[in-house]
C-alpha cells in the first residue's frame, strides 16, 4: 500500500476492520472523508464503476432491517467491481438456533474477503472481528455505534461548510438509544466541533456528560441546543430499543423535541438540517423543513455510497493515492481519444 500524505501529516492505512470511530484518530478520519471525497466521482460517470476490488467478495449480513445502509453498501462494492451477496437473516440457519459466529464462519468459509455486518447487539462487529480472518465493517451495533453513517454525515457537512473545525451542531432526540448520536459525537468532536445535545432527559445517557471536555454540551432545550448552530441533526425515535415508557406520547414528543421552522430561526442564517434517516414526518421533523432548502437528508444518501466506497477499498488494501492514479489515467486516456477523434 503506498502512503498518503496530507496537509496534518503522512498517513498509512493498516486497520482491518472499520468497528468504532472512538477507535479512530482526527488523522484517519480525515484520511476516509478524503478518501471517499476522491472516490465520489465515480457516481458521476456514466459507466459507474472502476476494477479497484476485481475478485474480491463482499458479503451484507443484516440482521436487522435496513434500507439505505444495506443498498449503498451494495451499490458501493458494485461499483468497486467486487463480487456482493447480500444476506437476509430472516432466511438464514440462525432462524434455526445457529450461533452469529458459527453462520459468519460458515460464509467465511466459502471465500470471502469482507463481511459487513448490522446487529441488534452492541458489541457484535468486535466479536467477528475476534473470531473471524477477512475484514469486518460494522454497519450498526445495537445502540454502539454506527461508524458508516457518521462518516458520510461528516463529508457531507464539509462539502456543504467546506470545514468541520468551529462549527457548532446540534444532535436532537433520543440520544440514548442512538448509534448514529454516539458515531457522531466520537467523530465531530476530533475534528473540532462544538457539539450539543438535546432530548427528553430520559433519552440523553448521563455518560455523555464525560464527553464535555472534548467539545460536548448537555443543552436542556430544543431552542438551548439549535441557538446559533451550523449544523441541526435529528434523530429518530428507536422505539424497537426502547422498553419502557421514556416520555408521556408521541404527540407531547412532537410538541416539545420535534423540529420547527420557527427553531431554525434560532440557528445561523446558512444553518443546514441533517437525519440519518428513516423520517417519521409531523414528529421528529416537519415536511415543511424535510423538504425545504436547508435539508441535506437526500444529500447524505448520496453521498453515502461514496463513503462505503471508501471503507470497503482501504479495507481490501487500496490507496487513495493509488486511486487518484487511476482516475489521472483514466483522464489522460480519455484526452487522448478526444485527439484521436479530431484527427
Amino acid at each position: 500500500m503506498q502512503s498518503i500524505k496530507t496537509a496534518e501529516s503522512q498517513l498509512r492505512w493498516t486497520r482491518k476492520h472499520l468497528l468504532s470511530l472512538e477507535q479512530l484518530s482526527a488523522d484517519e478520519l480525515r484520511f476516509i472523508l478524503d478518501t471517499a471525497l476522491s472516490l465520489k466521482e465515480v457516481s458521476t460517470r456514466s459507466i459507474k464503476k472502476v476494477p479497484a476490488l476485481r475478485g474480491r467478495v463482499v458479503v451484507n449480513a443484516f440482521f436487522e432491517d435496513s434500507t439505505r445502509t444495506r443498498v449503498s453498501f451494495s451499490l458501493a462494492a458494485q461499483r468497486l467491481s467486487a463480487d456482493i451477496i447480500d444476506f437476509s437473516e430472516k432466511t438464514s440457519s440462525t432462524n434455526k438456533g445457529e450461533t452469529l459466529i458459527d453462520t459468519a464462519r460458515n460464509i467465511e468459509a466459502m471465500g470471502i474477503d469482507i463481511l459487513v455486518v448490522r446487529h441488534g447487539a452492541a458489541g457484535a462487529a468486535d466479536i467477528l472481528s475476534r473470531a473471524m480472518q477477512c475484514s469486518i465493517v460494522n454497519a450498526g451495533d445495537g445502540a454502539h455505534e454506527h461508524p458508516t453513517q457518521a462518516l458520510l454525515d461528516a463529508l457531507t457537512i464539509r462539502e456543504r461548510k467546506g470545514r468541520i473545525d468551529g462549527l457548532s451542531v446540534a444532535v436532537i432526540g433520543d440520544i440514548l438509544h442512538s448509534r448514529v448520536a454516539r458515531s457522531n459525537i466520537y467523530l465531530l468532536t476530533k475534528l473540532g466541533a462544538t457539539v450539543r445535545v438535546a432530548g427528553p432527559g430520559t433519552l440523553v445517557p448521563a455518560e455523555f456528560a464525560e464527553l464535555v471536555e472534548q467539545g460536548l454540551r448537555i443543552e436542556r432545550s430544543v431552542e438551548d441546543a439549535v441557538a446559533g448552530a451550523d449544523v441541526v441533526m435529528i434523530l429518530r425515535i428507536q422505539r424497537e430499543r426502547q422498553d419502557a415508557a421514556f416520555f408521556p406520547s408521541m404527540r407531547e414528543y412532537a410538541v416539545h423535541y420535534g423540529l420547527h421552522p420557527e427553531h431554525l430561526k434560532r440557528a445561523a442564517p446558512d444553518a443546514i438540517v441533517m437525519h440519518p434517516g428513516p423520517i417519521n414526518r409531523g414528529i421528529e421533523i416537519s415536511s415543511e423543513i424535510a423538504d425545504g432548502s436547508s435539508s441535506l437528508i437526500l444529500d447524505q444518501v448520496t453521498t453515502g455510497v461514496a463513503v462505503r466506497m471508501a471503507v470497503l477499498y482501504l479495507l481490501a488494501g487500496g490507496s487513495r493515492d493509488g486511486f487518484t492514479e487511476e482516475q489521472n489515467g483514466r483522464a489522460k486516456k480519455e484526452k487522448r481519444e478526444r485527439k484521436g477523434n479530431k484527427g
